[in-house]
């Protein structure tokens, strides 16, 4: 009886290291694959509205980017450039589009790489670099970069908050902000060493502090993929002006109501 539950003691001390040292590999090398996903759409759709013009956005590495520009008086409006979570397709941002066309703005939404028939694979530094691509675009096209609203979703939070730093941009919205990738990601992991692990880190909470733009956070109590206080936290990480846009009900897809484009308004409104 002795031996046999010895046995039993020797395999389990084997087994249970070398399935969570598996574990650990395979989340490792196929991390990516778990973080971006260009093909889930997750998004209502609907008929765009509005009249894009589809443009080829080059990027440093040799990539053209996939990218929609809609022009409503370039030189009276500001410039909202979209930098769009980690799933989906442009096409599931239309009912976004289709609503911002109630304000006062022009908008260029990029398609990340690997995303909406990009070439490459999403990463962190290409994300920055496909931003920073669809800045340079805008200038090119004599918009000024006090023009210029960084808005970022979900991930693109992520682009946004590195992007704004040290810049003179004209703002920043951050709709379900996170405070790093690591924090989110040891929600889903708790017992995985993510900091070892993870690759893109999209530390947030550590550049917000850099941005002197007016910023705007927009974060829904029931959202189960960022917790609403991480939002909350970045918000009082930030620099003035702020201003902080909270609903009881949204989930991670914030609902694009008539409150929500209210505060929109009112925020653009205040901006030089």
């Amino acid at each position: 009886m002795k031996k046999k539950l010895k046995d039993i003691f020797l395999y389990f001390l084997i087994v249970i290291p070398t399935v969570y040292i598996l574990l650990l590999l395979f989340l490792y090398f196929y991390q990516r694959n778990l973080l971006y996903h260009p093909n889930e759409n997750n998004y209502f759709g609907e008929n765009l509205k509005i009249k894009i013009e589809k443009i080829k956005i080059p990027t440093s590495d040799n990539l053209n980017l996939n990218a929609w520009y809609y022009e409503k008086d370039k030189n009276n409006f500001k410039t909202l450039l979209f930098f769009h979570g980690n799933a989906g397709l442009l096409e599931n941002r239309i009912y976004k589009l289709n609503a911002l066309d109630n304000l006062d703005l022009n908008i260029l939404i990029i398609a990340w790489r690997g995303f909406s028939e990009n070439q490459g694979r999403p990463n962190e530094q290409g994300l920055y670099e496909d931003g920073l691509s669809a800045i340079k675009w805008l200038i090119e096209q004599n918009i000024k970069e006090e023009d210029i609203i960084l808005y970022g979703e979900s991930l693109g939070t992520g682009i946004a908050t590195h992007l704004a730093q040290d810049r003179n941009f004209a703002a920043v919205i951050l709709e379900t902000p996170f405070t790093s990738m690591v924090n989110a990601a040891k929600i889903f992991y708790p017992y995985v060493p993510v900091n070892l692990l993870l690759k893109d880190k999209y530390k947030n909470e550590d550049k917000i502090k850099n941005i002197n733009s007016p910023i705007l956070i927009m974060h829904g109590e029931k959202d189960n993929i960022v917790p609403h206080w991480m939002g909350k936290k970045l918000y009082e990480m930030a620099n003035e002006p702020k201003f902080f846009y909270s609903t009881k009900t949204d989930d991670h897809m914030m609902e694009y109501d008539q409150n929500l484009l209210d505060t929109l308004n009112k925020f653009i409104k205040t901006l030089k």
